[in-house]
């Protein structure tokens, strides 16, 4: 079994920052790639940064304001986000496409992490 756990969300004021985090664990032989999407209430979940083949993208939304990175040891991928404005207010969610010993992919999510940006 494979578990994603975000952490990091909470209440922060527009300007300001927060640095999210994604820690997989359990059978994991190869992190194909990790990704951090949002969705706002009464929004569809939209995708915000990520990285794979040892490439980072991010939305035009982000872009300038929010960095990806990972501690492949640690099996975790960072989201840290600069510049914080109301908009980007919603529940922050990881992904990742995990390999088995078996050569076996499969898609995992975390339970998502909220972030709202409120003066």
């Amino acid at each position: 079994q494979v578990q994603l756990v975000e952490s990091g969300g909470g209440l922060v004021q527009p300007g300001g920052s927060l640095r999210l985090s994604c820690v997989a664990s359990g059978s994991i032989f190869n992190i194909d790639r990790m990704v951090w999407y949002r969705q706002a209430p009464g929004k569809e979940r939209e995708f915000v940064a990520g990285w794979s083949g040892g490439n980072t993208y991010y939305a035009d939304s982000v872009k300038g304001r929010f960095t990806v990175s990972r501690d492949v040891a640690k099996k975790t991928v960072y989201l840290q986000m600069n510049s914080l404005k109301p908009e980007d207010t919603a529940v922050y969610y990881c992904n990742a496409e995990i390999s088995d010993r078996l050569g076996l992919r499969n898609d995992y999510w975390g339970q998502g992490t909220q972030v709202t940006v409120s003066s």
